[in-house]
């Protein structure tokens, strides 16, 4: 009896079980009624005939990553390289992934490495490494329209590594070495030939100061020179503007005639002092010639001998 009631309700949540479906978000079910296709469920709670409605797939419609294992590829100019990279995809059509093909997974991962070989082949060593991104963008590209009947939508494909042989990652060291020396005696040249011109510039600037200081002090110089003239200019017409009106005065060309004659005696005492030799006029007669000519100055001759 006990054995028969565990029997019965073994048999009650078995066909429960079988009722009802509840279907999580993100997924796609696809349902067959006696092994015909009755229709794909969507995320959500459904109602089922026991033993006759059965779940025969389940797709997943998240995003979903492949790791494309490395491959040995040939390059156009017969350089082999090992590549591997990781392929994103996901489900847009459950009923597409379901009947499609049997295993799109395996499927689209033996594709990615076979499109990879063929994107790689077309191209050269040297343009590998710098036109990843367009190998990449191929990739999918290609990709996509091959498993579109399958209802898969591939978003990308990233390479991962590339890994060329010894000898060529030996020459390609070789060769950075070499650009980059190239590089720094550039760079120490470009630096001399910028120090040269800098030095230059500063000596032509300077030679500019200078001229340019001679210059003002030059001008400054002659105008100093100029106000100068005026200056002694304008005191000595004022001079000879007083000397001319004490002249005209009563007993100024008798004051000038006197102070002439003493200015002379003077000079001529100083040269008697100082030299060695004197020098006196043959006749006294030509001292009185020299006084005839200062008085055609002051109009007046001084009496020798008085």
């Amino acid at each position: 009896m006990g054995a028969t009631v565990i029997v019965v309700f073994l048999v009650i949540v078995y066909i429960i079980k079988k009722t009802i479906i509840i279907v999580p978000e993100q997924s796609v079910y696809v349902k067959e009624r006696l092994g015909v296709l009755n229709g794909v469920l969507k995320s959500g709670f459904y109602f089922m005939i026991p033993f006759v409605d059965q779940i025969r797939y389940r797709q997943n419609l998240k995003e979903q990553t492949i790791d494309i294992d490395p491959q040995v590829c040939i390059t156009k100019d017969n350089v082999s390289v090992e590549v591997d990279g990781v392929l994103y995809l996901k489900v847009v059509d459950g009923e597409k992934a379901s009947y499609g093909i049997d295993n799109f997974m395996l499927a689209t991962t033996q594709l990615a490495q076979t499109t990879l070989r063929s994107e790689i082949g077309k191209l050269i060593f040297d343009n590998l490494l710098s036109e990843r991104d367009e190998i990449n963008g191929r990739v999918v590209s290609n990709i996509d329209r091959a498993t579109d009947p399958w209802g898969i939508k591939v978003t990308r494909y990233e390479i991962r590594n590339i890994t060329p042989p010894k000898q060529i990652l030996l020459e390609m060291e070789n060769q950075m070495k070499s650009e980059r020396e190239r590089r720094a005696e550039i760079t120490i040249s470009q630096g001399e030939k910028e120090s040269r011109v800098n030095h230059s510039i500063g000596e032509r600037q300077e030679s500019i100061n200078i001229s340019e200081g001679e210059k003002i002090r030059l001008v400054n110089e002659s105008e100093g020179r100029a106000l100068e003239i005026t200056v002694i200019s304008n005191a000595t017409a004022k001079g000879l503007q007083l000397i001319s009106e004490a002249i005209s005065k009563k007993g100024g060309k008798e004051a000038v005639s006197l102070q002439i004659t003493q200015e002379y005696m003077d000079a001529l005492g100083q040269i008697f002092k100082i030299s060695k030799t004197t020098v006196v006029p043959e006749t006294l007669a030509n001292i009185g010639g020299v006084f005839e000519g200062l008085s055609k100055i002051t109009t007046k001759i001084p009496q020798v001998g008085e």
